[in-house]
C-alpha cells in the first residue's frame, strides 16, 4: 500500500472513533451522574531511514536523521471525574455526592458496583435501591409508616415514624473512593466496577479523608459541556475531511504515474 494512503487510513479510523466518543458524550448530556470520556491518541512506529546521530564523517554526525511516521491510533479513553452541576430536586430519596467518591451498589452477581447516580427508590420490601432495583450497600430498610426521611451530610439515614416524634437512625450511606478512579470499568446503567488499575476501594464516612459530602434533595448532572462537544465535533469533522483529501491526492498521484508507464 502507498505510504500516504496507509497513514491517511489510520487518521480516518482515529477520527471515526473520536466522533463515536463525542456522540456518546452528547447522548448522555442529561444522564444523572454521567462522566464524559476523552479519547487519547498516539503516533505509530517510525521508519528510521537515517538514524539521528549517525556518523557522516570522522568529526560529523546527522543532527536529526530521517524518520517517517506511519500514522496514528487511538490508545485509550479517559473518564473525566470532575463534578457535574448540582440540580435541586427537593425529592427526599435523591442524593448527590459533592466531591470525590461513589455510592456502593450490590449487583445481581454478588459483586459491588459503584455509581454517582443518587436517584434512589424503595422496593416492595421498603429497601433503598437504584433505578434498576439493585440494593444500596450497606442495605437500608425503612420501617412502616415513615413520615420523614432524612440523610445527613455524613450519610447518616434517619426516619420519623407515625406516632413517635423521635427520629430513628437506620444506618449510613458509605462512600467508596479510589486511588485512580479513571481505572474503573464502565459497565453501563451508570455503574462502574473495580479493576486492577483503579486499585481497591477505600470505604468510609462521607466528608472524611477527602471523600465528598452527601446532599439530600439534589442530583449531580452530567459533566458533559454540550458546547465543547459540538466544537470538538466540528474539529473532528475537519480532520476527517483532511485525511480524506490525502487519500484523494495520493490516488491522483498514483493515477498520474500509471498513465506515464
Amino acid at each position: 500500500m502507498h505510504g500516504a494512503l496507509h497513514v491517511a487510513k489510520t487518521g480516518l479510523s482515529a477520527q471515526d472513533t473520536q466522533l463515536k466518543v463525542i456522540s456518546n458524550n452528547l447522548a448522555n448530556v442529561s444522564t444523572v451522574g454521567f462522566k464524559k470520556d476523552r479519547l487519547e491518541f498516539e503516533d505509530l512506529l517510525y521508519q528510521i531511514r537515517r538514524q539521528p546521530g549517525a556518523a557522516t564523517g570522522e568529526d560529523s554526525m546527522l543532527p536529526s536523521g530521517l524518520q517517517l511516521g506511519s500514522g496514528v491510533r487511538t490508545v485509550s479513553t479517559q473518564k473525566l471525574f470532575h463534578t457535574g452541576d448540582m440540580q435541586i430536586t427537593d425529592q427526599p430519596f435523591d442524593v448527590a455526592i459533592m466531591g470525590r467518591g461513589f455510592l456502593q451498589v450490590a449487583m445481581p452477581n454478588g459483586d459491588i458496583g459503584y455509581t454517582r447516580n443518587g436517584e434512589l427508590h424503595l422496593d416492595g420490601e421498603n429497601r433503598l435501591v437504584t433505578s434498576e432495583g439493585y440494593l444500596v450497600e450497606p442495605a437500608i430498610t425503612l420501617p412502616d409508616q415513615v413520615i420523614n426521611f432524612s440523610v445527613g451530610n455524613d450519610g447518616t439515614v434517619s426516619v420519623t415514624v407515625a406516632g413517635d416524634p423521635n427520629p430513628v437512625e437506620l444506618g449510613q450511606l458509605e462512600i467508596a473512593d479510589f486511588v485512580n478512579p479513571q481505572g474503573l470499568q464502565a459497565i453501563g446503567q451508570n455503574m462502574f466496577i473495580e479493576t486492577a488499575a483503579s486499585g481497591a476501594p477505600v470505604v468510609g464516612v462521607a466528608g472524611e479523608e477527602g471523600r465528598g459530602v452527601i446532599k439530600q434533595g439534589m442530583l449531580e448532572g452530567s459533566n458533559v459541556n454540550a458546547v465543547e462537544e459540538l466544537v470538538d465535533m466540528i474539529t473532528t469533522q475537519r480532520a476527517y475531511e483532511m485525511n480524506s483529501k490525502v487519500i484523494s491526492t495520493a490516488d491522483e498521484m498514483l493515477s498520474y504515474v500509471s498513465q506515464q508507464l
